[in-house]
């Protein structure tokens, strides 16, 4: 039986850039007494992210469902929106403010994204737009929706929240569809403490954008439009800009992350993974989703996220319930009977996955669901293996030296069950 763990593994913690460079850079802001409104940190940030992304397009603020709700109201979108009830409330909740009706469509099951049958089955005289949902970053079926929404005159809107680093075909998942909503948020790999973005093929909509998250203000003495306040400030922009640096090397660590749950709970049964994304896509691996075939594991979600939380491990139900199956919008007619949304609902469950994570943990984190599964014979237990070269190569190491994560030592050997 694993030893529960001294301190809690959450599900996500924080990247955070080393304090001596963020305090050292603390001292220009210090220095310029400008906090907010489109201070010197923000701009720079923001050519920053114009590089990254390849664009000008982009527009920054405050939160990523405060961005979601203004690209609504500056695209001037009424009527129906086609959406998906597996996805955070905010996404939903962006078109309730706008007035909008929200049409929920089934997913497709292989990577959580809309089915693009159902949403060209559920369009109407209504229809103004689809908003589709890159689920723990995994691209929706781009080109199937694309052509949806080319041949019926909608718009097509991205909640790319999940997204941030994730390219198809070598260019940025926000270069696909109309726009595309980013969060910030410190949830997410990349983060600005909080934030949102707004990326868009029309450059016409940057004026309106702006002005909806400041007050409407032209100038002074003009307001142009009833707009609200959604700026991005100075030091969520310092943050922002200290950790792009660091991207690549997060999604790297958490690649191999991925690479070690995928090997050490391919063998228990009822433990579904969705497969990798093909070589067109460059993934983020924000996020590790795994479903729970109760039939085949012995116990069912729920029973196994209670369990995790006795070893000290804390999962998350990530979508549960459906959007549909809050209160707040029970009461929305839904024709379509979201069948494998539904089963997926039940069975989802997101494990920790953060840069710092050690390899260890992930490893300990297996046995102790391998420890749970009750269909898991004994003698069926998976031989405990050393990590691979592929994953982290293992130079020799002068004697008495420590590696770091990215060159672990192999992992001790399980215990003597095994």
């Amino acid at each position: 039986m694993p030893k529960q763990f001294e301190k809690p593994i959450y599900v996500t913690r924080p990247f955070l850039p080393p304090l001596a460079d963020f305090s050292r850079q603390l001292q220009e802001i210090w220095g310029n007494e400008w906090l907010t409104n489109n201070g010197p940190v923000l701009q720079r940030f923001q050519k920053e992210l114009c590089h990254y992304f390849k664009t000008d397009n982009l527009c920054l603020f405050n939160n990523g469902t405060l961005a979601l709700q203004i690209a609504l109201q500056g695209l001037q979108l009424s009527g129906e929106v086609i959406t998906t009830p597996f996805t955070f409330v905010a996404t939903t909740h962006a078109l309730y403010w706008n007035k909008i009706r929200p049409v929920f469509v089934d997913i497709e099951p292989k990577h959580y994204t809309l089915d693009p049958a159902k949403v060209e089955a559920a369009i109407t005289p209504w229809t103004t737009a689809i908003l589709a949902v890159h689920v723990y970053g995994y691209p929706c079926r781009l080109q199937e929706l694309a052509d949806i929404a080319q041949r019926h005159k909608l718009l097509l809107l991205y909640d790319a929240a999940h997204a941030f680093g994730v390219t198809v075909d070598g260019k940025s998942i926000g270069h696909y569809g109309d726009l595309s909503m980013f969060s910030f948020h410190a949830t997410k790999l990349f983060h600005s403490i909080e934030g949102g973005m707004l990326m868009f093929a029309d450059p016409g909509q940057m004026k309106g954008f702006d002005y909806l998250k400041n007050f409407g203000f032209e100038n002074e003495l003009e307001v142009v439009m009833p707009g609200t306040n959604a700026k991005m400030n100075e030091f969520q922009a310092l943050m922002g800009s200290q950790i792009l640096g660091h991207v690549e090397g997060i999604i790297s660590r958490r690649q191999k992350i991925d690479a070690l749950y995928r090997m050490r709970l391919k063998e228990i049964p009822g433990i579904h993974i969705p497969e990798l994304q093909p070589s067109s896509v460059k993934f983020n691996y924000g996020y590790f989703p795994v479903e729970i075939m109760s039939d085949e594991f012995g116990l069912d979600r729920d029973q196994l996220y209670n369990a995790l939380q006795r070893f000290n491990v804390f999962t998350r139900r990530y979508f549960y319930p459906l959007i549909t199956d809050f209160a707040c919008y029970r009461s929305l007619s839904v024709k379509d009977p979201l069948t494998q949304a539904r089963k997926i609902a039940h069975r989802i469950l997101t494990l920790p996955i953060y840069d710092s994570l050690a390899l260890q943990d992930v490893d300990r984190i297996c046995e102790c669901i391998e420890t749970t599964c009750p269909n898991l014979k004994d003698n069926n237990r998976p031989m405990k293996t050393v990590l691979p070269d592929r994953l982290h190569p293992s130079p020799a190491l002068p004697d008495g030296k420590k590696p770091s994560i990215d060159l672990p030592m192999p992992l001790k050997q399980h215990m003597s069950r095994r």
